[in-house]
């Protein structure tokens, strides 16, 4: 299936050097891999970063030869682009990305750039919880039945250097509302959709709209032969999915069944039009392309939460014929993403769990809801206008302590200190630990789970995971 181009592209599909001009803002994993599929193409192409560029970066860069500057953005060389492709983690708030802005430069993200150069089937993957897991358990399940496929998006390599130095036949796509914003003409073949809850809202002007939106591109351009898997109890989803209100054309919702994609709704429980289900303690997906069914206690990972992931890969992997067997058998042994929900160690009759991947208040309900122990709970970091309203109930129920680990824990004092009997402040991993260890009893549990971005102490939420296991193992 070929992903359509835009106006703009219709120049051909290897131009020559010089005819059109290419900036890529950001050479981290997204902006160096695009830079190379553009230099393949042979686009005129310049990369910017703001800020440091890592070795690795560089040396893609450079065995392209692809100029490039670091530590800032020259706007004569930036401004002059007929396109620019911009890193999703860049905000629209950027002043360069403003001028750009002025100028009418169209601006995509890497994903619709590289999308224009595969005919692969794409299995894109989003939500606001839950989208790295199901995203690498997608690929697992593939990858052990034999199939040619590539991870790629907010996991894995670069969607755009894959294209240009592999051929896959397809590929699991984790996408993030940001680099959905940057996709106008790419085409998912399976989109799936986990949940929306509020997260990112400082990046959109603290409207939750203007995030459901975002997310609900999902599913753009998709058409009748296309599949779109979503949660059936999420109440935002149910309300855009209302009428079949779901093509997007324009960025504007379409009331035309004929158009739309094949709905594959999945929830804990069997319900009309509902396909995939849990019932009798077994998992049950029922498809055109056949049935399957797996004991609940076989599923290697655990918790509601990771259910619904596993309901929405088995959808995506019946879709594609994967065999039976071999969805049972990935489903079984699948070890689980780094930094959600894993185990790092026991330490004197206390268990220690790195979710640091928990960056909004609804990854942090779940982390809660799963504990069956009392939990001193480590939270914090950067705010992105959270609503704690919504974790409250479960603090109160389960945690023992809180210790807040941020720059500015003022509204985490505000919002729990007459919630939870003891509470306590860190401002680095290493104190953190250190209290939690003092705090904790035997039988209960140490829990990262920190509702927030973690760019006021940490470079990112691996950065801050990992920190938290050295500590750990450090006891």
């Amino acid at each position: 299936m070929a992903h359509r181009a835009n106006a703009f592209i219709a120049v051909g599909d290897n131009p020559r050097s010089g005819e059109v001009r290419i900036v890529i803002l950001g050479a981290g994993e997204s902006g160096a891999g695009a830079a190379a599929l553009a230099k393949k193409k042979g686009f005129d192409v310049f990369v910017s970063d703001l800020s440091t560029i890592k070795d690795k970066y560089k040396e893609i860069l450079e065995r392209y030869e692809i100029p490039y500057e670091e530590g800032q953005h020259t706007e004569e060389k930036i401004l002059n682009a007929n396109e620019i492709i911009k890193s999703p983690g860049i905000p629209d708030k950027a002043p360069i990305v403003k001028k750009i802005h002025g100028k009418n430069i169209p601006v995509i993200s890497e994903i619709e750039f590289a999308g224009r150069y595969t005919n692969a089937k794409t299995i894109c993957i989003t939500g606001s919880n839950g989208k790295t897991t199901t995203t690498m358990l997608t690929y697992h399940i593939l990858k052990s039945a034999g199939l040619n496929v590539g991870l790629a998006g907010n996991v894995g390599e670069s969607f755009a250097l894959q294209v240009a130095e592999q051929n896959y036949d397809y590929y699991v796509i984790e996408l993030s509302s940001f680099q959905l914003d940057g996709m106008f003409d790419f085409r998912a073949d399976i989109a799936v959709l986990l949940n929306i809850t509020p997260d990112h809202l400082d990046r959109y002007n603290y409207e939750m709209q203007n995030y459901v939106n975002s997310k609900m591109r999902i599913i753009r351009n998709q058409t009748a032969a296309d599949a779109f898997i979503f949660w059936n109890d999420d109440p935002i989803i149910q309300l855009r999915i209302t009428n079949y209100e779901l093509r997007i054309t324009n960025d504007k919702l379409r009331n035309d069944k004929e158009s739309c994609p094949t709905l594959y709704p999945f929830a804990l429980t069997k319900g009309e039009d509902v396909i995939a289900y849990t019932e009798d303690k077994q998992l049950i997906i029922k498809t055109p392309k056949g049935n399957f069914n797996m004991e609940e206690e076989l599923v290697a990972l655990t918790g509601t939460h990771n259910l619904y992931n596993s309901l929405a890969a088995g959808i995506a992997a019946k879709l594609l014929d994967i065999k039976n067997e071999d969805i049972r058998r990935s489903l079984s042994d699948f070890k689980g993403v780094e930094h959600r929900l894993e185990k790092v160690a026991k330490v004197q009759g206390v268990e220690y769990i790195n979710d640091s991947k928990a960056t909004n208040v609804n990854s942090t309900w779940y982390a809660l809801q799963s504990m069956k122990t009392p939990v001193v709970l480590i939270l914090g970091g950067t705010d992105k206008g959270n609503d704690y309203g919504e974790i409250e109930a479960l603090v109160k129920e389960k945690c023992r302590a809180l210790i807040y680990l941020g720059v500015d824990n003022s509204k985490l004092h505000h919002f729990f200190d007459k919630t939870v009997a003891q509470t306590t402040e860190a401002h680095s991993m290493e104190e953190a630990v250190s209290k939690a260890y003092s705090i904790a009893e035997q039988g209960d549990t140490v829990l990262l789970s920190p509702c927030c971005a973690s760019f006021d102490l940490f470079e990112n939420y691996e950065d801050r995971g990992k920190q938290f296991k050295h500590c750990v193992r450090r006891l």
